[in-house]
């Protein structure tokens, strides 16, 4: 089983234009068809930003664009002839923009009065990126720290420090990460900042996977000191048995009774597994080793809740393989209650049963008798299971 991933390198930030650039140059995104799709003259050409190829998109609005409020925009994409999917992707960006510079200037974001938000460009951007989106069908958007810019830049406020007050707070009301630099211009607007947080599940350094195919959007500048694009790279990742990593964190300062909780939400999260091994640590103190075991595709989430559920603050990881046997349940009875017996098989015959303990005692405390009695019918049957296997 495979899954399709996307990675975003930012590293010259991102704008609404870069990413229609480069779902366009990657096949997600039909250019003309956005145009015909929203009645807005949109064009690309193919060009060049310090040496490397990618796809330029200029949309051209009328001159005299009024400004907007959220409902207006929200209006605008039920008038749309966009499938509801996409629709409800656009409406979660206009909405985290809304947000964004409402608390920046303080007023409630449907009073908000968009300036360049609101423009046609943006709703263009927005809309054209969700359904690129779509198209591609990523199973999970992966998107590098984003390059920010630094220096002044003029708005419809006036002029505003880069990085600008609305992309700090996009990024304060999301897991995207961003850093200042590494020239002094505004690389990152608060639309392709929204556009990111809207799709983006984890963030670092592109993920493992097989390269199946890459889109650069160019931006507005030529920059001497480095290309100014956007890549987008998709590719497929498989969730064989050898994309597994153990993420492991030393813990000396955790109330022993919380961690049975954090055993729990890190199999809620989709751990393979989870477990504690006791440590002795420098200057003698005792404390515990927390083991996760998880597939890469569900490692950001197993990550964030050690670091929330538990003390710690930081994970080692460690990529690791893994064999595991088809299993399979079967329900046996034991005194007219249902227990549940895990099976695995090995070229198709059972070599393990098992019953889940849960159920053996919940059916002792139904039947009125020892746990450890009814465990054992329950055990006597899985053991037939094995027995007829082997026939």
């Amino acid at each position: 089983m495979t899954s399709r991933l996307g990675w975003i390198d930012a590293g010259s930030g991102v704008s609404g234009d870069m990413l229609l650039g480069a779902l366009g140059d990657v096949g997600a995104l039909d250019i003309a068809g956005l145009a015909a799709t929203l009645g807005v003259d949109v064009s690309a050409a193919a060009g060049t930003r310090g040496g490397l190829r990618g796809l330029a998109v200029t949309v051209r609005p009328g001159d005299d664009q009024p400004h907007r409020r959220l409902a207006d925009l929200l209006g605008l994409l039920d008038r749309a002839a966009i499938d509801p999917a996409v629709r409800d992707r656009a409406a979660g960006v206009f909405r985290r923009l809304a947000t964004a510079e409402g608390r920046v200037h303080g007023v409630a974001p449907d009073t908000v009065e968009f300036h360049e938000v609101g423009a046609v460009d943006t709703i263009v951007d927005v809309v054209g990126s969700c359904l690129g989106f779509a198209t591609l069908g990523l199973d999970r958007l992966s998107v590098s720290p984003i390059a920010l810019g630094g220096g002044r830049t003029t708005s419809g406020h006036g002029v505003v420090p880069v990085p600008g007050p609305a992309v700090l707070e996009l990024l304060a009301t999301s897991d995207l990460v961003g850093y200042g630099g590494p020239v002094d211009v505004e690389l990152a607007t608060p639309t392709g900042v929204a556009i990111l947080a809207e799709f983006a599940e984890t963030i670092g350094p592109m993920p493992s996977m097989t390269v199946t195919a890459t889109g650069v959007g160019l931006g507005g500048r030529d920059l001497a000191e480095q290309p100014n694009v956007l890549r987008l790279v998709v590719g497929e990742a498989s969730t064989a048995d050898g994309d597994w990593l153990l993420l492991e964190a030393n813990v000396d300062d955790l109330d022993p009774r919380l961690w049975p909780g954090v055993l729990t939400r890190l199999l809620d999260a989709g751990a393979g597994d989870a477990w504690l091994t006791p440590i002795l640590m420098k200057k003698g103190r005792a404390a515990h080793t927390i083991s996760v075991l998880v597939a890469q595709r569900l490692a950001e989430a197993a990550a964030r809740v050690l670091f929330t559920e538990s003390s710690t603050i930081g994970i080692r990881t460690t990529r690791v393989g893994k064999r595991a046997l088809e299993r399979d349940w079967v329900t046996v009875d034991v005194g007219g209650h249902a227990v549940r017996v895990k099976i695995a098989r090995l070229d198709g015959r059972v070599v393990n049963a098992v019953p889940e303990y849960d159920d053996v005692a919940a059916a002792a405390f139904a039947l009125d008798r020892p746990v450890k009695t009814v465990l054992a019918t329950a055990n006597a049957a899985a053991a037939r299971l094995l027995d007829d296997s082997e026939h």
